[in-house]
């Protein structure tokens, strides 16, 4: 399979996909400030192709794909649906940080998934990692509506991720990668609501996450901070059919050719 679409989801919205290659359907599903057409998401694509018919969407309100007048988590859990019909009722999926997150809680709403892998999902699950203020939503949701995106994914990064003001800074000064990021700030509230009470420095609840029991792959980076270490090993625990993989060296911004094999390994089961 290869090319352009689009597909409708339930409430109407027109939700638009790349897809390559051939053999079990992939889906990728990205987090934070991701599209499809973002330089390392082909990058992932193109590695996974050979060996898989890889869908690669933009979320609602990001890139080609379209909207509704407000955002409800079960939208998205809808739209991840209606791309696992169109491949045909069954898929694999991975997820990035949030993105991870949403794929799992679409696996507990009943989504036919028949394994998954997640990278790093920004759970703050104890008083060791990073907390946002208790207006947090409430501001994002202002600002997000507001139109102003650069205030928007700054106050995000600074107050959601708890990035150093410096470095939020010198993004701001690279240009073409700020206005990538610019371009879906909008959808941020988005992310926050998919994390839910994940990120509160709260031991993680046990459900949705027990009962999902399709096979998953919990992954981190060596040089992530260890809350977020804390965080995988966390939601591993909670699932009943999980793997745990840490990836040495690697950051957040994860090294795709590192990525793809693990991937490959796990979701086609070569043991």
């Amino acid at each position: 399979m290869s090319g352009h679409s689009t597909v409708r989801s339930k409430d109407g919205t027109t939700i638009a996909y790349d897809s390559a290659g051939d053999g079990p359907t992939l889906i990728l599903v990205g987090g934070a400030f991701s599209y499809r057409r973002y330089k390392s998401w082909v990058q992932l694509a193109d590695l996974l192709a050979p060996r898989f018919g890889v869908v690669s969407y933009d979320r609602r309100g990001r890139g080609d794909s379209g909207d509704a007048p407000e955002h409800v988590v079960e939208r998205e859990i809808e739209d991840l649906d209606a791309l696992v019909r169109m491949a045909g009722g069954s898929a694999h999926v991975f997820g990035m940080s949030s993105g991870g997150v949403l794929a799992l809680r679409a696996v507990a709403a009943g989504v036919p998934i028949r394994r998954a892998v997640v990278y790093q999902p920004p759970f703050s699950v104890d008083a060791s990692g990073h907390v946002p203020p208790p207006e947090f939503g409430r501001r994002l949701d202002e600002l997000a509506r507001s139109g102003r995106r650069g205030a928007t994914a700054s106050y995000f990064m600074r107050e959601g991720m708890g990035a150093p003001r410096a470095f939020v800074a010198l993004l701001r000064v690279a240009r073409p990668i700020w206005r990538n990021l610019e371009a879906v700030a909008h959808t941020l509230p988005y992310d926050y609501a998919v994390m839910g009470e994940t990120v509160h420095g709260k031991p993680l609840a046990h459900e949705p996450w027990a009962s999902i029991a399709t096979p998953t792959l919990v992954v981190d980076g060596g040089n992530a901070p260890p809350s977020l270490r804390t965080a995988a090993d966390a939601l591993a625990e909670r699932l009943p059919d999980a793997e745990r993989r840490t990836l040495d060296g690697q950051s957040h911004n994860v090294s795709m050719k590192m990525l793809a094999p693990v991937l490959e390994e796990f979701l086609l089961d070569r043991r």
